[in-house]
Parts: structure tokens; sequence; C-alpha cells
């Protein structure tokens, strides 16, 4: 059963909201963020990604660094542009993106609903990322990145988070990046009691997207229990900062790959061996995205094909190889080019869907050779691969509004 709980978040005065919040300092590298964060003096980027503040020079993992973010948060607080919640809370928060509305709930969730698999994950980590996180938790003493959880609809739970905002005014509204961001404070004890107790009769809760967030925000709270044993498990660190969505609300894009070379082989001993495991033929539309699992967009010298695999080449009772991600990697990314590991293989590159099937033809033309389109996801498959305690293979997932940083901090 999922524990969830209230807090009281450290969240942006309301004049200035639209000038704090940002992306999550994840989805952008740190040249981005410098251009990103240029006349913006509020943007959480300084904050999330606080090498911004120095000299290019200045290594981003410096302790330095994390101070600096540090300060900074006491300096906006210190000055109002940050406020603390006078009691615990529950927060809506709904984003409109392109016409689709989600709608989820900010709470804390429990560092041992993580260790106890209550709260499921379906990404491997990687150390050095997790310790980065977790060097920011600890030097700024707050989680300053939700999260994204999702959990199998329940009626009940959506009708009140959509009551509550029918029938409330919203603390935040305004639209960034062209996505419309409401926010809400539910205040009232008797429905912050409800809705735990609907919460706790879920079994399981699924990390969507946030798994390094995650993992450093446990690794944070272990460190601060062999620092304080007698710990009784109701402080702030033992939770960490959370949105929880229902799974038909959420919505993954594509996650595309791009290729740098052929390797050995030349172009026609290339088509000729993708046809051992694939149908190839000519795309019926330019750019070509893929109308339904198990086919593929492929953009090599210029063309766009379709790429239909085998089905003796898929097997649907593997919750993981039968994602396309796994079936583009183990039948031709690997045997066909050689990409064994394509986390660690400089040959290829990944491209968010939210970047459109024009970006896979400006890389394969300008610096890649081949471009990959894929069907997305669905929230059902992250789910099933969780349930069965296994990895989705990398970068298979790319959701679609990202959560902005810096309107709900969690302080530890």
């Amino acid at each position: 059963m999922a524990v969830i709980k209230p807090f009281r978040a450290l969240r942006p005065h309301p004049a200035l909201t639209d000038r704090i919040a940002d992306l999550p300092y994840d989805v952008m590298n740190t040249a981005e963020a410098r251009v990103m964060v240029a006349g913006k003096p509020y943007s959480f980027l300084r904050i999330d990604r606080a090498e911004v503040n120095f000299p290019t020079s200045v290594d981003p993992y410096q302790p330095q660094v994390y101070a600096k973010a540090n300060s900074i948060l006491k300096e906006m607080t210190a000055q109002g542009h940050y406020l603390l919640e006078p009691h615990e809370c529950f927060y809506i928060y709904r984003q409109i993106m392109g016409g689709r509305s989600q709608t989820g709930l900010v709470c804390t969730t429990a560092v041992d609903d993580y260790l106890n698999d209550v709260i499921k994950k379906h990404e491997h980590t990687r150390p050095e990322k997790e310790i980065d996180r977790a060097n920011h938790i600890e030097t700024v003493g707050a989680h300053t990145g939700p999260i994204l959880q999702t959990y199998p609809d329940q009626e009940e739970i959506t009708a009140i988070l959509e009551d509550w905002a029918d029938l409330h005014q919203p603390v935040y509204q305004f639209t960034a990046y062209g996505v419309e961001q409401i926010c809400w404070v539910i205040a009232d004890q008797e429905t912050i009691a409800k809705l735990q107790a609907l919460l706790t009769a879920v079994p399981h809760i699924y990390i969507a997207d946030g798994h390094h967030r995650s993992a450093a925000a446990l690794r944070v709270a272990l460190k601060k229990r062999r620092e304080k044993p007698g710990f009784d498990g109701s402080e702030e660190f033992n939770y960490f900062l959370s949105v929880l969505f229902p799974a038909s609300q959420l919505k993954i894009m594509a996650y595309n790959r791009v290729v740098r070379d052929l390797g050995t082989l030349s172009d026609q001993e290339f088509l000729s061996r993708i046809q051992e495991r694939f149908d190839l033929a000519p795309a019926p539309v330019s750019p070509y995205e893929p109308e339904e699992p198990h086919q593929f967009g492929m953009y090599f010298r210029g063309q766009w094909y379709k790429l239909t695999a085998k089905a003796e080449f898929i097997n649907e009772c593997d919750p993981v190889n039968r994602l396309d991600a796994a079936i583009l990697q183990n039948n031709l990314l690997s045997p066909v080019l050689g990409i064994a590991d394509p986390r660690t293989d400089k040959r290829i590159e990944f491209i968010g869907g939210i970047r459109g099937l024009e970006e896979l033809e400006r890389r394969a033309n300008q610096d890649m050779q081949i471009a990959f389109s894929l069907f997305p996801t669905s929230v059902a498959d992250v789910m099933q691969v969780a349930d069965a305690g296994m990895v989705m293979p990398p970068k298979s997932t790319w959701f679609e509004p990202k959560l902005l940083s810096g309107l709900f901090i969690h302080l530890i």
C-alpha cells in the first residue's frame, strides 16, 4: 500500500511564478542551460543547474557549485521571492498541452516504499548522476525537482481533484514553453485525509520520469538515517517530492535514434542486412511516423523507408523484448550496425519526440547518416515491465509535457 504525505511547500510568490519555474535540470546540458537563463535572473535553473552562475572553467560537480544553489535559494526566500506554506498541504498541478490535460496530485512519497517496491521502477540508474543530485539535495536541504509518478486510474481520486479545481481559485496560472500550468492548494484536512486513504488502497505506484532524482533522495535519506540512528520515520528526509497522475492521462512520445555511420558496411550491404529481419519498403509519406507498434521509419540518404519487423523476431510474451526500442536494438542496431551498448556507444544519439521528425532529417543530413523513428511506448508497457521486475531498454520513454521545477520545493 502506498504511503503519501502532505508537506509544507516552499513555493514562489505568485507575482514571480512564471519567471521562476523552469524546465527540469536533466532535459538540457550546461551549455543549453546557460543560454536559457540569459536575461532571466529568477530562473530556477540558477538553483537546479548552479554551474551557470560560474565561468565555464568551473567543474559543475564542485562543492562550491552546490553551495551556490543553497545560497541563491536562501537569498530568494529572504527577499520574499519564495514563501513557506504555513501548514502541510497537498497541491494540484494541471498541465494543458495541445488541448490535452493532465492533472496530478503534488505530495511526498515514502523512501521505504521505494525500498520495498511499493514504488516500482523501470530504469537502471547511473551512480554518477545519483551522486550529483544527492549532493544537490543534501547541500540545498531540499528536493527541488518533482518525480513524475503514475498509478492505475481511480475514479474517486480523479473526481476529488477535478471537483476541487472547479470550486477553488488556482494559486498559479501561467504558460511556459507552450504549456498552460495551473496549480491549486488543498489545505482542507478532511480532503487531505480522504486522498490519503484512497491512495493507501492503491497497491503500487510507478516512477514514470525521475529515476535518478528518486535514487538520489534515497541516498540522502539513508545517509541521514545513519547520522541519526534514533530517527522515527516522520522526518522529512524519509519522503521525497512527487506528482502522481492517473495512468490514462499521461502521454509518452517516441524516443527516436540517429546513427553516425554504417560501420564497415556499404549502402547496399546495409539495406540487404536489414531485410533479413524487417520488411523494407519506401515510406508511404515523407517524413514517416510509424502508425502502429513494430513499425519503424528510417531516413537514409535523403529518403524515408518503412520497416516492419518480421513476426519470427518478435517475442510478444517478453515484456521487454517485445518493445520497439528492444526490437530495433536486438535486430538492427546491434547485429547490423555493431552498436552493442547504446548507453555508451558514441555512434548513436537519442532524439526526444518533442523535437519532431524534421530534427531527425536535419541530423541525418548534417552530422549523422541514419535516423530511425519509433512508435511510442505506452504507459501500460511501462507498468507491465515494472510489474515484472524488469528494466526498459535505454531511452524508451519521453514523457511530455515536462513537470516544471521550482513550483514546489520540499524542505528536508
